[in-house]
């Protein structure tokens, strides 16, 4: 397999996909954007990713983007690295649920807070989408929070959904929501940051 080439950028969802690439042991290249300066927006950027957005997988294959289809991809490629019930349809499922829930639902919420402008333009209803963060971010968090039954997303056994629970759950404090209420996600979050792939990947690119 070649090396592939995967783009991301501080504070944001790519960090799933990065946690998950060294869970597999996959050989790659870090490629660090700075959006500060708006390297997500360059002509050289676009033409790989037209969305404009992290994360991208450069692969022997093609360009892969989105963190449900990425962790998919990587659990697919690396089955010896147990990233996902591949021999279950119905948990396999559960956890491509749990991962589009994560995507369409929680990261859009999270989303209104600096993103507003990608619905609305009226400023009074950006100021409005942002007040109410704290409340659906909330709403988000209690959900996991009752459905968690176990020490990993999938129960007993860790998954790429652990990664990208990982990621998002850590966006919380900042959204003004109070996680001491959240004890299962605090204690999913402590087992995450044992794990010597987080801690590499934290190490290569600090949130």
């Amino acid at each position: 397999m070649s090396r592939w080439t995967f783009y991301t950028a501080p504070a944001t969802c790519a960090l799933a996909t990065h946690i998950t690439l060294h869970e597999a042991g996959a050989d790659f290249t870090l490629a660090k954007l700075d959006f500060g300066a708006q390297q997500q927006q360059s002509a050289e950027y676009l033409k790989l990713n037209p969305k404009g957005r992290v994360p991208a997988l450069v692969t022997e294959d093609g360009v892969l983007t989105e963190t449900p289809a990425l962790l998919a991809f990587i659990a697919q490629r690396f089955p010896e690295a147990r990233l996902a019930p591949l021999d279950d349809p119905f948990r396999f499922a559960q956890m491509q649920e749990f991962n589009s829930y994560l995507a369409s639902t929680m990261h859009v919420a999270h989303a209104h807070k600096r993103r507003g402008a990608r619905w609305v333009d009226d400023a009074a209803a950006i100021e409005a989408m942002q007040r109410k963060v704290p409340q659906t971010m909330r709403a988000c968090a209690e959900l996991i929070e009752r459905r968690l039954d176990g020490p990993w997303v999938l129960g007993e056994r860790y998954s790429a959904a652990d990664a990208y629970l990982y990621t998002i759950a850590g966006w919380l404090e900042g959204d003004g929501v109070d996680t001491s209420t959240l004890p299962r996600l605090l204690a999913h979050r402590a087992r995450m940051n044992e794990r010597p792939a987080v801690k590499k990947a934290l190490a290569e690119l600090p949130n």
